[in-house]
């Protein structure tokens, strides 16, 4: 009878690792399941992120572009402006300086 009891409890003892075997291996794959989610999940927020930062990078690339076009055409018209002034200027004092220059090349010093 005693041998009996013994193969009984071994049998019990068989079924409760299978039990458990099957437990841990249930375990197991929820785990690598919740891991493939997360894996995918921020896979997504990565991409969605990338995307946000493209289109405020190619926003702001715009605007610069936009923005320097105005700026360059503001300095072309200050130049415009500096350039008549210094002209003008010129002009105005060129026949004085002509004189000076005449002076002093047909004046001879010895």
């Amino acid at each position: 009878m005693d041998s009996v009891r013994g193969q009984g409890g071994i049998q019990m003892l068989l079924t409760a690792e299978q039990e458990a075997q099957h437990i841990v291996n249930s375990a197991r794959n929820s785990k690598m399941a919740r891991l493939r989610q997360a894996k995918e999940e921020a896979e997504r927020e990565v991409q969605q992120y990338r995307t946000n930062m493209e289109a405020e990078y190619q926003n702001k690339l715009s605007e610069t572009s936009g923005s320097s076009g105005s700026n360059v055409k503001r300095l072309e018209e200050e130049t415009e402006t500096k350039i008549k002034s210094l002209k003008e200027s010129a002009s105005k004092v060129q026949s004085d300086i002509v004189g000076m220059v005449m002076k002093y090349i047909t004046n001879v010093k010895i």
